[in-house]
């Protein structure tokens, strides 16, 4: 990573999280992203915290499966079963951006829509 992109990677980060992570962090692994995943050397209470420090912006659903039951504590270890040849690379959520999903009929593609079928029938109360 070059000077340029260090500091702007800093820079995005939570400062405080950063110093916490230096004094009290050890690196449990990495996902495909870039993403890297913490756990407390020396838990003080019944459990280790764990956390992430995002490889880009701060986005919490792009956060693999695999390495979100392990945040949450739903695993003791990050799961490692090898991707299956019909599983999809996980994808953030695209809500918001260019990328999300717009069914035909959505206003940005063109709002225009199939006419109804006639193959619906409304319900009238009492019949």
């Amino acid at each position: 990573m070059d000077r340029r992109a260090r500091a702007a990677y800093i820079e995005a980060m939570n400062i405080g999280t950063l110093i916490f992570t230096w004094m009290h962090g050890r690196e449990v692994g990495r996902d495909e992203a870039g993403n890297r995943y913490f756990e407390e050397r020396k838990p003080r209470g019944e459990r280790a915290r764990r956390w992430v420090l995002y490889a880009g912006a701060p986005d919490a659903s792009a956060v693999p499966a695999e390495w979100h039951a392990w945040l949450h504590y739903t695993v003791d270890a990050p799961l490692s079963s090898p991707k299956r040849t019909w599983q999809a690379p996980h994808q953030p959520n695209a809500t918001g951006t260019p990328g999300a999903y717009r069914p035909a009929g959505h206003d940005y593609e063109g709002g225009r829509r199939q006419a109804a079928t006639g193959d619906y029938e409304a319900w009238t109360p009492g019949s």
